[in-house]
């Protein structure tokens, strides 16, 4: 980092590691193996990993590295073969309301609209509320991801864009303690993914959820994360390499693009994918 650009960061480096003293996330000496014909396959070994309360991380590694494993694995969806992941000081031993995950694909029901896509996870979540409050609540998140004047709308009529602005309104809306997303942009084209990554960090900002994302994308992972988890290449993947991103927030786009620290931050990422 440039002379200039460190004298820039003190404040926030220390705002970022004053403020997140919580764990959310504790996942120790975790495993995941699958049976295979040949005998067993380990996918991930002795990985260890802490997430703090409020934090964003994103994660990059090699198709394979069992980043998606690792994913499904939190949200409860996949069994874990030894070790533990701890969310909030409870184990994890299956899926759950505190865990909201955005696919690369919204899997919406296209028959229903996009109001009616976001209220069955909330109608489930806050059964005790009153249909009044649940409306609401739906109401405001499909503002926020811009969607306000097309929820009557079936998923169907939505472009893909669109349809991945609902489930980000879904996700939300649950209120859950981690958001989980798997590459929830990839299937986009570069504009769309970069306004969608603009409409995830104000929803967030205002959240400040736990978020952990799986991208291939070095720059989205730069620019959305408090700190990126690189991982190794399977099999039997671990943790490589952790970069924190020391940029303040609210973010801009441009600021961070033409800010020195940024082609460290890249060049650091990308040495360690290349090798």
């Amino acid at each position: 980092m440039s002379e200039a650009s460190v004298m820039t960061q003190p404040k926030a480096a220390a705002n970022q590691f004053e403020s997140i003293n919580n764990v959310m996330l504790d996942i120790v000496d975790l495993k995941k193996v699958y049976p295979t014909p040949t005998g067993s396959y380990t996918v991930l070994e002795n990985l260890q990993l802490q997430i703090q309360k409020e934090e964003f991380v994103t994660i990059i590694g090699h198709s394979g590295c069992g980043k998606t494993t690792l994913l499904s694995m939190i949200a409860g969806l996949n069994q874990i073969s030894g070790g533990a992941i701890v969310l909030n000081g409870k184990p994890i031993i299956g899926p759950g309301p505190d865990r909201g995950v955005i696919f690369q694909s919204p899997s919406l029901m296209p028959w229903l609209s996009a109001l009616e896509n976001v209220m069955l996870g909330v109608d489930q979540v806050f059964s005790h509320a009153s249909k009044k409050d649940r409306l609401a609540i739906a109401h405001y998140y499909l503002d926020k991801v811009g969607l306000y004047g097309d929820m009557q709308k079936k998923a169907r009529e939505l472009s893909q864009g669109m349809q991945q602005r609902v489930g980000i309104a879904r996700a939300f809306a649950l209120k859950p303690k981690v958001l989980l997303l798997d590459e929830p942009f990839g299937m986009l084209d570069s504009l769309t993914r970069g306004e969608l990554q603009d409409v995830l960090l104000e929803v967030w900002n205002k959240e400040k959820i736990t978020a952990i994302m799986i991208t291939h994308d070095v720059d989205e992972a730069i620019f959305l994360a408090d700190r990126v988890i690189m991982m190794t290449s399977g099999p039997s993947a671990q943790i490589g390499k952790i970069e924190n991103i020391l940029f303040e927030r609210p973010r801009e786009r441009k600021f961070i693009i033409e800010h020195d620290d940024y082609y460290h931050y890249r060049k650091s990422l990308i040495d360690f994918l290349e090798h």
